[in-house]
Order: structure tokens, then sequence, then C-alpha cells
């Protein structure tokens, strides 16, 4: 994706209000925030966002259906018509310097070694989905191998589903795409999975949702009217079960790497790791908050954008009250 901002280094980086390091919904939304408050943010984004396998971005009020790429494209014009800058290339490392400011230096294209300081550091790097060890999960993930009722479930609706059971989330999932379609089979994988309980049987059992034991060897495909399709999932007895979309919990983890120098506490829990931050964005290391799925996995793009909208009214605020005397 191409940025909207200079492509040039300059001689001399001036201090930032803001760094935010990520350029998806929530980074993007907050840059658009800070800029409209005349604070000087720049947002450093590598043009690779999580969404990027699907065709479009859904639940997010009035632009139902827009590409990935389109919104954020239309995101960082946003920010540059407020006078905020997107920069091309990730944050390499960053650490605190001794008067509070947060120091940065960036990889990649153009702004190899670039060295950015700022008063305040927003974390919005998103996070990347670990998918359980089965051979071509991934390379149909966000076509016909899915994670998220809200984000796909209507464009797989009546079709037949195939929920691999290999998280704890998975029993959750199977139920919420039974609403969806009524062809809904679980796979019991003890291989990879905890197994069902008595409670989880009678659930499954309830919304008619067949249960079968084995472990997945692979996915079927075939070529259907030109495409190729998914047909099902091989175990590893040789049975094939019909389906023509998986659904797979995958763990989550926050793309936290060049910031936990900084002293992050991370947290974890079934869907995955992730940032701890207060409801507003603030972490527990001063200066530095977080917005979007670095610290709410769940949070699709509308909400990962409220998160940025919020997070950076409060950095705003933040700094205003700081330069009363």
């Amino acid at each position: 994706m191409t940025s909207t901002s200079s492509t040039h280094k300059t001689s001399e980086v001036p201090l930032l209000d803001v760094l935010v390091a990520g350029g998806g919904a929530a980074g993007l939304a907050a840059a658009v925030t800070l800029a409209r408050s005349r604070r000087s943010v720049t947002v450093v984004d590598s043009g690779q966002p999580r969404n990027a396998p699907a065709e479009g971005v859904h639940a997010l009020l009035g632009r139902e259906g827009i590409s990935p790429a389109e919104l954020l494209a239309a995101g960082r014009s946003e920010v540059a018509g407020y006078g905020g800058e997107v920069l091309d290339g990730e944050i390499a490392a960053v650490r605190r310097l001794e008067d509070g400011l947060f120091e940065a230096t960036l990889r990649g294209g153009a702004y190899e070694g670039t060295v950015l300081t700022a008063r305040r550091l927003l974390i919005a790097t998103g996070l990347q989905d670990e998918l359980p060890d089965v051979p071509g999960l991934a390379e149909r993930w966000g076509r016909d191998v899915i994670h998220c009722p809200y984000c796909h479930g209507w464009e797989v609706r009546d079709r037949s589903i195939l929920v691999l059971g290999t998280s704890p989330n998975s029993v959750h999932q199977a139920l919420l795409f039974s609403q969806l379609s009524a062809d809904v089979r679980f796979l019991e994988d003890t291989a990879q999975g905890p197994g069902l309980d008595a409670d989880q049987a009678r659930m499954l059992a309830s919304r008619g949702i067949e249960v079968t034991a084995g472990a997945a060897a692979g996915l079927e495909t075939a070529a259907r009217g030109g495409e190729d399709r998914l047909v099902g999932v091989r175990l590893t007895d040789g049975e094939l079960l019909p389906a023509e979309v998986v659904v797979v919990a995958t763990r989550m983890l926050a793309r936290t790497e060049a910031f936990e120098p900084l002293g992050l506490r991370l947290e974890e829990n079934p869907m995955g790791r992730f940032i701890a931050a207060e409801a507003m964005g603030r972490t527990t290391v001063p200066g530095v908050w977080a917005a979007g799925n670095s610290a709410d996995p769940s949070a699709q793009v509308g909400a990962a954008a409220a998160a940025g909208t919020m997070a950076a009214a409060q950095i705003n605020a933040e700094l205003v009250m700081e330069g009363l005397v």
C-alpha cells in the first residue's frame, strides 16, 4: 500500500506529540482524532493488515463490504488531510529516555534506520493468528477457513460447516455458527483440542450439531466451476468429513516484540496473548497506550476504530493537563 506521506527522510525529525505504531483501523482512527486536535502525530505501518485475505469488512456501519485495502487507504488519506503523517515501515525497537520521551527506530523501505521521538506512544499493531497444525488451513485462511461468525457468518449461511474442535473456544464457535446454518458438524479432535465434557456435548446436541471424534489430517479440495473449492476434511483414519466451510479457533497473539522492553504487562486467556490496558487504552507503562486488537483480540474493525478514537482523546487530554502551569 502506498503511503500518503512523504517517501523521503528528513534531516531533522521534530519531536512528535504522539507516535502511533500500526496503521489499521485503531491506529488510523486515533491519528485522525489526534490530528484534528492539532497534535503532531505520525503513524508507522507496514501495510499488511490481519484482515488482508478477507474479501470485505463487515458490520462497519456505512461501509459494509468495503475491501480492507480500500478502507485503510481512505483512512491514510484522512490522516494526511488533517496534517498527520503515515510512514511505510515498522518500529524495530523503542526505548524510554530519561526525560520520559520515547525513541523509536524504524526499519523497512525508505525509512530504514530513521529515529522518531515522541511524548506519547500508542500501540495499535494488531495481532497475528496462530492456526492449528493442520495441512491446508493456512492456504485457505480468510476464504473458506474462517473463525468469526460476525465477520464472515452471513457469507457462509446455509452452507455445510465443519468446526474443528482444537481449542477451548471451539464449542462456542459451533453454537454461534449453528444460528447461521442447519448443517454444522463438530470434529472432536482430541489430538489437538481439550475434548468435550458432558455439558458441552449436551449443548451441541441441543442445537442439532453432530459430533465426530477423530484427528484432522488435512483439507481436501476439488475444482468446481473453474474454482478450487473446499470439499471437506480428511481424518487420519481416511474418513472424509464433507464441508464447504471450516471453522477454526486461532490463537491470537498481539504484535508486541518491539515494545516488551518497555515493561508492558501482557495477559493471556484462551483466545491468546494481548496487552493489558484499561478501558480507554492506558497501559501499565506511563505514557504508553494500546488500542484495537493489541489490547482486545475480539474487537472487530468498528470496535477497534472506536478504541483508537477513545485512546486518542485520553492522550490529548493528558497532554493538555500536562501543559498546565
